[in-house]
Formats: C-alpha cells, structure tokens, sequence
C-alpha cells in the first residue's frame, strides 16, 4: 500500500511540475510579446516624434494668394460721354519687369517705336496693352502739340477729356531738377523728360487713362507731373516731323492743335520680354525717374 500510494504521489507531483512549467512558459511568451510590442511602440513613437519634429504633419501649405499689381478705378461714362467702355485690364499676374513693345502706325509716317518699362510702370504697361487689345486707339487723332514739346495721344474724343472707364494712378513721376541760385535748372543737369521719352497725362492730373505723351524736345519743368512709362526706340524722326507741325486753336483758346491732322492708323503692344542690357561704357537709356504714389 505505501508504495502505491508513493507512486501516487509521485505521479501528482510530476503533474503538478508539468503544469508549473507550461504556466512559466506561458507567462515567458507573455513577458516576450508585451517586450515586442513595447519596442514597437517605443519606435513608433520615436518616428512619429522626428516627423513631427521636421512638419510631416504640419497643414498643407496654402497657395498664397495671387495679390493685386494694379487697381483700375471705375470711371462713369454717363458723366462723361468722351469715355469708351472697352473693359478693363487684369489685376492679378501682370508682369511688373522688362519691357512691352509700343508700335504707333500714323499716317505722317513710322512706325514709332518704344520700349514700355514694366518694371517702373507695369500698370501703364498693362493698360495700354489691354487697350491696344481692343483696338481703342486706332483711327484715333493726336489731338495737341503741347508747348513742352510733346505730341499728345491716345484720346478718341480727341477733346483732352476721353479715355477708357477706368483710371490708374501715377507711378513713375520723377523728380525735379536741381535749382541753381537763379531758380534755372543747375547746368550741366540732364533733363527730367529727354527727347524720346513717353509718358501718361491724366486728366485731371494722377488720374491717367489712355492718354501718353512723346516728347520731340527736351523738358524740364520745376515740379514733374508726367509718370514716365517708356522710351522711344525707332521713328523719333517721325515725332520730331509732326512736332513741327503749324498749330491752330484747340478752341479752348489754346494754339496746340495741329493743323493738320496726325492719325494713329494702328497701336499694338507685344508681350513682355526681358529689357535689353545698355551698352557697355554707356549709361542706362531709359530716363532717370523716381518712383511716385499719386
């Protein structure tokens, strides 16, 4: 009987150390499985910290919004009947460096051409180009030879008054010239508007439209009131030509209007392109001019 019940005992022990053993095995998986995926977290946090840290998970960016280059102020054409409704330019995304190419066809000669500045007058630049687009300035007259030496243009009504419906402000207006003692310009000063210089005429003053002067002479008047926007690269013959023009009355008592008639036959504008570099030893050809709110 005691050494059956010793085998018993024996055989109870055996499985006892048997359950104690899967038990231990078990809880080793546990131990190793809750290590791993300790590790795992551990490392995914450790990732998502470094992408964090170099804005993996910041906002898509924007897409900053295109800002406005130029404002057209609306101009009412019931007011004033010498305006011609043609629309208006962009606002947005206009080129504001290099230069547009302006060709004047007129029936007293040419092609005048010029270079339009869009770096100092990309506003000018755009809305004679959006203008020349709509055809608004051929078939139109010259309508003064003015007393500073500029053939004015770019008036359908041919009254000083016209334009499209809309204005720009200035933004090339240059400085005056240095004053000597005697309240001349200083000698030896080079002029404000050089022969071949382009410039807006607003109506009244920083209001421009359509209207641009090319000066045929050189001018320099004490406060400049003229935003430059471009020079004349070909046909300054051709200006200096109409320039010399004889003059009658406007009929506003001024002897500015040419006795014969100047007409634009065409106006175009070419697309933007970079400015050309100025010859080597030479000074920039485009007139000295700071730029001016208005």
């Amino acid at each position: 009987m005691a050494s059956s019940r010793d085998r018993q005992r024996k055989l109870a022990r055996e499985k006892l150390d048997r359950q104690l053993a899967r038990r231990a095995a078990a809880a080793r998986r546990r131990r190793q499985i809750q290590a791993g995926v300790g590790a795992a977290v551990v490392l995914v946090l450790i990732v998502a910290g470094a992408a964090w840290g170099l804005g993996a998970f910041d906002r898509e960016p924007e897409q900053k919004a295109a800002e406005d280059v130029c404002l057209w102020t609306p101009q009412d054409a019931s007011a004033n009947t010498n305006l011609k409704d043609v629309g208006a330019p962009a606002t947005k995304d206009l080129p504001t460096s290099g230069v547009r190419t302006m060709t004047v066809d007129t029936d007293q000669g040419g092609p005048i051409t010029a270079e339009l500045d869009l770096a100092g007058a990309p506003c000018a630049g755009a809305s004679i180009a959006h203008l020349a687009g709509t055809s608004f300035y051929d078939n139109t007259k010259c309508h003064e030879i003015t007393a500073e030496g500029a053939l004015r243009c770019g008036d359908p009504s041919g009254t000083g008054l016209g334009g499209p419906t809309y204005t720009f402000y200035n933004e090339n207006v240059p400085t005056g010239p240095e004053a000597s003692p005697s309240a001349s310009p200083a000698p030896g000063q080079p002029p404000t508007y050089p022969k071949g210089t382009v410039a807006m005429i607003g109506n009244p003053p920083g209001a421009n439209g359509s209207q641009f002067l090319v000066f045929f002479k050189d001018f320099s008047p004490a406060q400049p009131a003229y935003p430059i926007i471009g020079r004349v690269t070909g046909g300054l013959d051709v200006v200096e030509k109409i320039g010399a023009l004889p003059t009658v009355d406007n009929g506003a008592g001024a002897k500015v209007k040419p006795k014969t008639d100047v007409t634009i036959r065409k106006l175009t504008v070419g697309e933007a392109q970079a400015a050309p570099a100025p010859a080597t030893g030479s000074p920039a050809a485009s007139p000295a001019a700071s730029p001016s709110a208005g």
